[in-house]
């Protein structure tokens, strides 16, 4: 969800608590627990992509709260990101077309990034593990469609393996029909979990025009709901050049964003959401970023 301000660009996001910074080097990070990581892709009027903005110009608001930011880092920085291939029994007829996604999604790499490319139906099951090759294990071609679907499971998983990444920028690209049958989590633990590891969802439906409307437009919006929720994006009805043009797209995002961070002034832990405000002192841009984030209780212990 975006919007164009005139004189000052607000945003409400979603940040991450990842930590502060103790070392930046090239993209790469180590941090400790209380840092909010945001990315924002910024974008003009007629739709290109702003590169070259200053720290001076951004300024982060936490519940209306001015912060001090502490990280910077512009575009053209490595990203790590893990693509889920549904293959479940509803994905008989768009399997193929997920793997080749996977595949193009791999041909748009840089040297620095990497990716990791799981499956799943009723279990979440590793394919090739983080890689900045593009070369792809015969494995993705052993895939067939069977069994039912744990995608909010697939999307806990990808979320867990991106935690202990060393880049800043952490996606998960999601190829389903979205029909969730068989997980073990909620969609809602799913989030947390990609909120938490600083992950954006990209998700791209495979559903065929088949079947009941009304049962696609729920799974369209449980997709939908993990990509607008962490400053992703929702791709519709792929195939042919829109396909190749929404991994390209995507791919191009990941490596144009801005990374800001922070230290909240309010140090509670006290599981409560809160809103942020993204700024850029220039007129006539629109941002995509996320949303806000739940501040975790500690374990007492």
């Amino acid at each position: 969800m975006t919007t164009i301000a005139r004189s000052f660009l607000l945003l409400t996001v979603i940040a991450i608590c990842a930590g502060a910074v103790m070392a930046q080097d090239d993209g790469v990070i180590s941090i400790d627990s209380d840092l909010v990581v945001l990315n924002a892709l910024i974008r003009d009027t007629n739709g290109r992509v702003v590169s070259g903005l200053k720290k001076e110009l951004f300024s982060v608001l936490e519940n209306g709260v001015e912060q001090p930011i502490s990280l910077f880092s512009p575009e053209e920085t490595p990203f790590a990101a893990v693509i889920l291939i549904d293959t479940s029994g509803s994905m008989e007829q768009s399997v193929s077309l997920a793997r080749s996604a996977a595949i193009r999604f791999l041909d748009g790499l840089r040297p620095d990034d990497h990716v990791a490319i799981y499956k799943f139906d009723s279990k979440v099951s590793l394919v090739q593990d983080f890689s900045n090759s593009r070369d792809i294990s015969e494995r993705i071609f052993d895939i067939r469609a069977y069994g039912m679907t744990a995608l909010n499971d697939a999307v806990f998983k990808a979320a867990e393996a991106l935690r202990d990444r060393p880049e800043q920028r952490r996606a998960i690209v999601v190829l389903s029909d979205g029909a969730d049958n068989q997980s073990s989590r909620s969609s809602s633990r799913a989030l947390r979990e990609a909120m938490a590891a600083n992950a954006v969802i990209y998700t791209v439906d495979m559903a065929t025009p088949t079947g009941s409307q009304n049962r696609r437009q729920q799974n369209r919006g449980a997709l939908r709901n993990f990509a607008e929720r962490t400053g992703g994006q929702f791709v519709a009805a792929p195939g042919g050049v829109a396909m190749r043009e929404a991994f390209e797209n995507i791919v191009k995002e990941l490596g144009e964003q801005y990374t800001l961070g922070y230290s909240p002034l309010n140090e509670k832990k006290d599981g409560k959401w809160r809103e942020i405000e993204l700024r850029v002192s220039r007129p006539g841009l629109t941002i995509r970023t996320r949303k806000g984030y739940t501040a975790e209780k500690r374990d007492k212990n």
